[in-house]
């Protein structure tokens, strides 16, 4: 009789299925990431919108190239200040005043943009920023629904004054000169003969430097005031478009101070 052999086969019981525990862990890291991303969320909606504009700015237009070395946290305290700052300072502060070796037009143009798209989101189809030869220009136009001023009058709108609060905020602390344009559409409102677009477009270009000086624009940066009527029209086909109807800021090169052909009146 041969000896038989008794084979005896020992099984691994691994715990946890298939693939053990280690699902687990990535699962954890998922939920951790995801209260992270629900917490950052959550404290972006907490800080005011001057705040994120700064921060925005920031990021924006920082430069490895210009600023290697520097930490974001060095202007944290800064840029998120209680001292009653608002957007405005986030570009003039980091950026250097107009003509410095830090900014130049392109760059308050588009810090302009970054703010009035922060601040302003609902209206920023009423705002245009470009550069002309005089320097940087925004045109604040109405449209059907939403004007700068009652139909006929030179008072300017809420909306307006909104407008101009977040234009005053980012231009305050540059020092170059600034001119200021009315124009209207072709339409006439007014049944006074001596009272004609050329007055409106002026009273109106008035009542925004007036507006602009209350939120502290000092007066010695205006250097003029025109009143262009219809004369100027932003739609040249279509010269009784709501469009037309505008405010111009210019914010002037150093070198380019040469005065427009126009009404003025201060």
């Amino acid at each position: 009789m041969k000896d038989s052999k008794i084979i005896i086969k020992k099984v691994k019981k691994v715990e946890g299925g298939h693939h053990g525990g280690s699902w687990k862990v990535a699962y954890a890291d998922f939920v951790t990431a995801m209260m992270a991303f629900f917490l950052l969320l959550w404290l972006v909606t907490m800080v005011s919108p001057e705040k994120r504009a700064r921060v925005a700015a920031y990021f924006k237009y920082f430069s490895i190239f210009e600023k290697g070395g520097t930490s974001f946290m060095e202007k944290s305290s800064e840029m998120f200040s209680e001292s009653g700052a608002t957007a405005d300072k986030a570009f003039a502060d980091y950026y250097g005043t107009f003509g410095s070796s830090t900014m130049t037009p392109e760059t308050l143009k588009e810090a302009i943009r970054e703010a009035v798209e922060t601040m302003l989101g609902d209206i920023k189809d009423q705002i245009l920023v470009k550069i002309v030869k005089e320097g940087v220009k925004i045109e604040i136009i109405d449209k059907n629904g939403s004007s700068m001023f009652p139909i006929g009058s030179a008072e300017l709108t809420p909306k307006a004054k909104e407008i101009l609060k977040v234009l005053a905020d980012n231009i305050g602390d540059i020092n170059n000169k600034l001119f200021i344009e009315g124009h209207t559409d072709s339409y006439s409102y007014s049944s006074n003969s001596n009272y004609t677009n050329w007055e409106l477009s002026a009273d109106r270009a008035n009542a925004a430097r007036r507006h602009l000086e209350r939120l502290g624009i000092s007066p010695d940066r205006i250097v003029r005031v025109v009143g262009y009527a219809d004369k100027d029209p932003l739609f040249t086909d279509s010269p009784r478009d709501p469009k037309n109807r505008r405010i111009s800021i210019i914010i002037l090169f150093p070198e380019s101070r040469k005065p427009h052909a126009g009404k003025t009146k201060k």
